[in-house]
């Protein structure tokens, strides 16, 4: 395979956006990553990106984003409906074919144009379950009761889960009133707007141009049946088969994780086998702020940060999809 790493990473700050539109969000993240990967913008041979037309309401939404790029002279692009952790993951591998040596990888999307807990409903069978309209939190707490009677954890756990990424008191974080049981607010990602962008060199380009590249050395996504009723929602098993053809196996310094709901922070970590030695998400992870189809890429983009700047020699990167954790990517990063 060809050693392809991500050299430079951008993102907006997470958090509703009333007044600016996707593009206006995305223009100066991608300017940003483009600019930190020192590699200038008609040499770059790939773009691809990840983002949902169902968050704007009308198809073919994410032609819009392209104004942010400058489709002008003509690039080579695709798009992915999908967060922009899979773009990556389409780019990783367009860049295997060995006639290009860099991609441009965004994800962006306005979840506040809308109710996202309904929105999401679209993702679900269209025969059984979603006529039945459940709105995304109340299937995050079945499968976040299922995990509690099964004895696995605790709400404790899931409280301090929640605790370390703001520094709140876990007794006091439990005393708060439930928004759907077993869930209270801090247990839930908050709805945020955003965007992200990422460079990926490969080979001799990589090392021209960043001083400690982040090399991939495993990408991989595995989903689970779409019926809820016909999987265990306490474990991920596509999360464990991920990290396994990643080659997560061995110790990692630094975990990102896409878990919106502090119990599947919890499920994940079991699935990756990840222990005490391996910290998770110091970049604050998604419950400080959600911007669907980027917070996926996001996740890499911190990883490899971490790998850049000296902190982590090893990590690993987790992105999921779909109701109750049903599909999943894992990407594990290494410095030189």
């Amino acid at each position: 395979m060809r050693d392809v790493a991500v050299v430079s990473f951008a993102q907006s700050v997470a958090a509703e956006e009333p007044e600016r539109n996707e593009v206006e969000i995305l223009m100066p993240v991608v300017e940003e990553a483009r600019a930190k990967s020192g590699i200038p913008k008609d040499d770059i041979g790939f773009t691809c990106s990840g983002s949902a037309d169902f968050l704007a309401g009308q198809p073919f939404a994410f032609v819009n984003g392209l104004e942010a790029i400058g489709a002008w002279p003509p690039i080579r692009e695709s798009h992915v409906e999908a967060d922009g952790a899979w773009a990556l993951y389409e780019a990783w591998v367009r860049l295997q074919h060995g006639d290009i040596d860099s991609a441009l990888v965004y994800g962006f999307g306005k979840s506040s144009m809308g109710s996202l807990r309904d929105v999401l409903c679209v993702q679900l069978d269209p025969y059984y379950l979603a006529p039945l309209w459940p709105d995304a939190f109340s299937l995050a707490a079945l499968q976040a009761r299922a995990m509690l009677d099964s004895g696995a954890h605790t709400e404790r756990e899931m409280a301090e889960v929640a605790a370390r990424n703001d520094g709140a008191d876990v007794d006091e974080l439990l005393a708060r009133p439930f928004v759907v049981s077993p869930l209270r607010e801090h247990d839930c990602a908050p709805v945020s707007d955003g965007a992200a962008a990422v460079v990926l060199a490969a080979a001799d380009l990589a090392r021209e141009v960043s001083e400690r590249p982040a090399w991939i050395r495993g990408i991989d996504h595995r989903i689970e049946p779409h019926s809820l009723g016909a999987r265990d929602l306490t474990r991920s098993e596509s999360t464990r088969v991920a990290g396994e053809k990643a080659g997560v196996g061995g110790d990692v310094d630094v975990a990102e994780l896409q878990a919106p709901f502090t119990h599947q922070e919890l499920i994940l970590r079991d699935a990756l086998g990840l222990n005490g030695g391996t910290r998770i998400n110091p970049s604050g992870g998604v419950l400080g702020g959600h911007p669907m189809m980027a917070a996926g890429l996001i996740r890499i983009g911190e990883a490899a940060l971490r790998i850049t700047n000296g902190e982590a020699n090893r990590a690993l990167a987790h992105a999921t999809s779909g109701p109750c954790l049903q599909q999943n990517l894992v990407c594990v990063l290494e410095g030189d």
